[in-house]
């Protein structure tokens, strides 16, 4: 077994962090050169299909990872379509509308969902400060929205949000389902394989093979082409190897919970390369931390069922602290 070393898991979850949140910024500027939000949703999954079906061949046991059986075919269909096309297509429609950081709140609300479905769903038990989670996360997003005054957030941004939360939850019900026969490596491979695919057919019905003309413009000054390249590498593939890297050297609830700081990171980023557009208000902010903190209260209400015997890391957790810090989804 590999020694467990907790500062290089730290800094392994903190540097996906910041590479995530990075590409929130790289994918408005995507977004703004005239790729719509499913056409980013394809380059994205394609790409990174292609980039971990090149890795799981090269490391061991190469192709025998990857292989499938029909009985598995409806979870990772689902579970591709569901965390890995329809909520970063919905993060990209929300943050094309909104501030990166507003947006990035709004998903972040799924962990809650989940410990949420796992009281009333599943029956587990949970600790009271489940109830002290709901009500500060409620109460942030009053504030972030500036729920007093006249509503200032775009109304189709804030329903995207909304729904890449409740999908991310499923999401990660899925995933956790999907870890139990398969590594993570091989589970994400087909997950972006099905967003791939159902990023094809969404265009061939919708668009057919034109409208490709930005990817050879600049925005911001940057070529479109090296954006996308960068949403693919360094905002997908290398991110989520560095959170699955990190669960082997801290627990998974640890990793969601320091994987919290990228809507920080996040607004942040926009806030200095994007300008004004991108700046939160003191009230905002507040209800952004007060979110976070509902949040992390969520994440550790559940109670672990002592049953004397060693039990591996829970999958739920596992799956939700890799993709918190993504648009994977992002």
């Amino acid at each position: 077994m590999t020694n467990r070393n907790p500062v290089l898991g730290v800094a392994m979850v903190l540097s996906a962090g910041l590479l995530f949140a990075v590409n929130g910024t790289v994918s408005k500027l995507v977004l703004r050169a005239g790729v719509d939000a499913p056409q980013l949703t394809l380059i994205r999954a394609a790409g990174a299909f292609v980039g971990l079906l090149v890795l799981s061949l090269l490391l061991r046991p190469g192709a025998r990872r990857l292989r499938v059986t029909p009985g598995q075919l409806p979870l990772l269909i689902g579970y591709g379509l569901a965390g890995f096309f329809l909520v970063p297509m919905l993060y990209f429609i929300a943050i094309a509308r909104m501030p990166v950081g507003i947006a990035l709140l709004l998903e972040y609300t799924a962990p809650l969902l989940v410990a949420l479905w796992a009281r009333f769903g599943q029956r587990q038990r949970v600790r009271p400060r489940l109830w002290a989670g709901l009500a500060l996360s409620l109460v942030g997003l009053a504030c972030v929205a500036e729920l007093w005054g006249q509503l200032k957030l775009d109304g189709i941004g804030v329903l995207a949000g909304l729904g890449a939360a409740v999908l991310l939850a499923a999401y990660y019900v899925l995933g956790a389902h999907g870890v139990r026969n398969r590594d993570t490596l091989s589970l994400t491979t087909w997950a972006f394989a099905a967003s791939a695919a159902a990023g094809l057919l969404l265009r061939a019905i919708t668009h057919g093979t034109a409208g490709w003309e930005p990817l050879t413009t600049t925005s911001n000054g940057i070529p479109v082409a090296l954006l996308c390249g960068y949403v693919i590498l360094l905002g997908s593939i290398l991110p989520y190897l560095l959170v699955a890297a990190a669960l082997r050297h801290l627990p998974a609830t640890s990793v969601g919970i320091i994987g919290m700081i990228e809507p920080v990171l996040a607004a942040t980023v926009a806030w200095l390369t994007l300008g004004a557009s991108e700046a939160l208000n003191t009230a905002q902010l507040t209800g952004g931390l007060l979110v976070l903190a509902g949040v992390a209260l969520a994440e550790t209400a559940r109670i672990t069922e002592p049953d004397g015997t060693p039990k591996a890391p829970q999958p739920t957790p596992t799956i939700t602290a890799t993709t918190a810090s993504q648009p994977s989804t992002r």
